[in-house]
């Protein structure tokens, strides 16, 4: 045999065996069943404009509050 027809059975030996990896790891991650959703802070959603707008409005600059315009 010529070296390209081994490297063609290499290559597809790989192959089938990536798939079949492939296809018994779905299935194993399927098995688990539906996944549940994350706590989001005790329900609240709190987004980083607010935490900003929080923490600058809070701090003393100058003697004087922040202000956002």
């Amino acid at each position: 045999m010529n070296s390209g027809k081994i490297v063609a059975i290499i290559t597809g030996t790989v192959s089938i065996f990536l798939a079949i990896a492939y296809l018994i790891l779905v299935q194993l991650l399927d098995i688990r069943g539906e996944t549940i959703p994350g706590s989001n802070f005790n329900n609240k959603q709190i987004s980083i404009h607010e935490v900003v707008n929080n923490k600058i409005n809070n701090c003393e600059v100058l003697n004087a509050k922040g202000i956002i315009v």
